[in-house]
């Protein structure tokens, strides 16, 4: 299938974290514009990497990526959203109301929920006002990782209900009336979604079982919703060029069996079958190569991936676990881009621990998580949970009508149960349950897999949201949720990893998470540096070629961002799930490029260096 032979006007590219959703949007738009068609890129993730990957500056208004005759691009950044739609809200009031009514309204519009709405906002404001984009042919968006971009792509039905329920007035995001004016929209929106004539749905996956899994899941909410247009590309399939390299050989076995088992609902869509790239994919150049055959690349000659003084050869992941141990109870939170095996991670460290004999609770904030819940049946000391949003946002709406709705006459608890029924009371509830989870960190150890690094953002920023809700609903304000950023900014109880890849956007996404979890006085504990082909011993040219750049993202981490460095390599999965963690968490004797013959072993050490 070509993605551009029959491109309708709107195409969205969405898919598991990681997948390589940026990647594939921008080739195609590329591709399209090399077409002679005029074409708009909107990246609608609040971690977009556009920038990057465009080697463009791109703001909130289409900008013209020079290198590409008719290619536009943009990013729908939350913060200006929301700066544009609270005055929008808010300046027709201004005349009208007293000041203390207008003060309380832009009190409502502050918090986290305000922030998504605007940028659904502008995002409807692209796909249901055809003028808005009158002067492009197509409009290519580059979504955010499924769980975002399917709570965006219900927000039409979901503010359309609340709009024809809502007898109050009033919501969590001002007056209705305001939100009224946007009805049409939404509505409009909603029907480009579904005409199959306008809009195709591209779902992007790796040939993994666990990223098809989570395309199916897509698939299917997505065609409940009325998105039928709907097809499929699997990017990265490897085959394996030098016999002799047995991770080249268990790596392309890993594609194969997932091909072979893909799901039934998948298997029926169109398909576009994308191979491994052997080079990065940032940059014009690489992008319009993306859909070109492969040429393997010549004799890679082996590289320094780093100095070999041992100080600047980062630590194995079990050498974390050594001194996170040592403290006996706290927090652990790994956190970073999607796709980067956060919850892998978080697994091995939870599993290691558990084994050590401590007591050790499990945990996802993220809404596409994919935790083995057969983990707590099968490792002793080991709880395995998960944060579900609709049964913590049933259990806070049941204590707030409890507590606050008690005193209430009919009416009024009626009134109650309406605001309630607002789509951020989800974002408050699974917060208090993101607090009450790390409160727990007191008696023994939670390890907390988070969710992708917008989302996360959003649930941390959410702190001073939390209490205007508390004050709006009368609620009562629980201690784990007063104590909560204090517990976050203890080192000695809360240990933040920062988990990437050793490519650019992961590691310079992760740059930015750090310096916003500074600014919140969050020090992140240390970086692990995943899925590394480095500590290998590798003969494939085409792995190789991945391995060589690997090298400078590995000492841009390890030299300049990072306290500790953890580096964890490519391992190809077991049949025995717990005993292919624990490969994860041995420790490493990696075989570093340009001294194959080295084997430099890792001591635990906590480095003093400062970036």
């Amino acid at each position: 299938m070509n993605l551009t032979s029959a491109a309708t006007r709107y195409l969205f590219f969405t898919g598991k974290g990681g997948v390589g959703k940026t990647s594939v949007a921008c080739a195609t738009a590329i591709a399209l514009a090399d077409q002679g068609k005029e074409v708009l890129l909107v990246s609608t993730d609040p971690a977009s990497n556009l920038d990057e990957v465009l080697e463009t500056h791109l703001g909130s208004r289409p900008t013209p990526v020079e290198a590409v005759p008719g290619l536009f691009a943009m990013n729908i950044d939350p913060e200006v959203a929301a700066q544009e739609y609270r005055q929008r809200i808010v300046q027709p009031y201004r005349d009208v109301l007293p000041e203390a009514a207008v003060a309380s309204i832009e009190e409502q519009l502050s918090g986290a929920c305000t922030v998504e709405i605007a940028a659904f906002d502008e995002f409807a404001r692209l796909l249901g006002d055809p003028a808005a984009t009158a002067e492009f042919d197509h409009v290519v968006f580059d979504t955010a990782p499924t769980g975002h971009t399917l709570r965006l792509l219900q927000l039409p039905a979901a503010w359309s209900g609340f709009f024809d329920t809502n007898t109050s007035g009033t919501s969590c995001l001002g007056p209705l009336a305001g939100l009224q004016q946007q009805r049409a929209l939404y509505e409009a929106t909603l029907n480009a979604l579904v005409d199959p004539a306008v809009t195709t749905l591209i779902l992007v996956s790796r040939p993994e079982q666990s990223a098809f899994a989570e395309a199916e899941r897509s698939r299917g909410e997505l065609a409940a919703l009325g998105v039928s247009n709907q097809c499929l590309v699997v990017n990265g399939i490897f085959r394996a060029s030098d016999p002799e390299d047995p991770v080249a050989r268990s790596l392309e076995s890993l594609g194969h069996t997932a091909l072979g088992s893909i799901p039934a609902g998948l298997a029926l869509l169109p398909r576009t079958e994308i191979p491994l790239a052997p080079f990065g994919l940032v940059g014009i150049s690489a992008l319009r190569r993306l859909f070109q055959p492969a040429e393997l690349p010549q004799k890679v000659e082996a590289t320094h991936v780093m100095d070999q003084d041992t100080n600047d050869i980062p630590e194995s992941l079990g050498c974390l676990v050594d001194d996170i141990a040592s403290r006996e109870c706290g927090v652990v939170m790994t956190m970073g881009k999607g796709g980067v095996g956060k919850t892998t991670v978080a697994t091995a460290i939870a599993l290691e621990l558990a084994k050590r004999g401590y007591h050790i609770h499990l945990s996802t904030t993220d809404p596409a998580a994919h935790l083995d819940m057969s983990l707590s049946t099968r490792i002793p000391n080991l709880e395995v949970s998960r944060i579900d949003p609709a049964v913590e946002t049933r259990r806070y709406a049941e204590e707030v009508m409890r507590s606050a709705g008690g005193s209430l006459d009919e009416q009024g608890r009626k009134l109650l149960k309406e605001d309630l029924r607002s789509p951020c009371t989800e974002e408050i509830a699974v917060f208090r349950a993101f607090a009450s989870k790390v409160a727990e960190g007191g008696d023994g150890f939670v390890v907390l897999d988070t969710a992708p690094t917008g989302h996360t953002l959003l649930l941390l920023d959410a702190t001073e949201a939390y209490h205007r809700e508390v004050q709006r609903t009368n609620s009562d304000l629980p201690e784990t949720v007063r104590e909560l950023l204090p517990r976050l900014r203890n080192p000695d109880f809360t240990k933040v990893l920062l988990v990437t890849l050793p490519e650019a956007t992961p590691v310079h996404e992760a740059l930015q998470l750090q310096q916003d979890l500074e600014r919140a006085g969050i020090e992140p504990y240390a970086w692990v540096v995943n899925r590394s082909l480095t500590p290998l011993c590798l003969h494939d040219p085409v792995l190789l070629a991945r391995q060589a750049s690997e090298a400078p993202y590995i000492k841009e981490v390890n030299q300049d961002y990072a306290l500790r460095t953890a580096l964890v390599p490519w391992v190809s999965e077991l049949p025995d799930f717990p005993a292919w963690l624990a490969e994860l968490t041995a420790k490493v004797k990696p075989i570093l490029s340009g001294a194959p013959e080295t084997i430099v072993e890792q001591e635990s050490a906590n480095k003093t260096k400062r970036r």
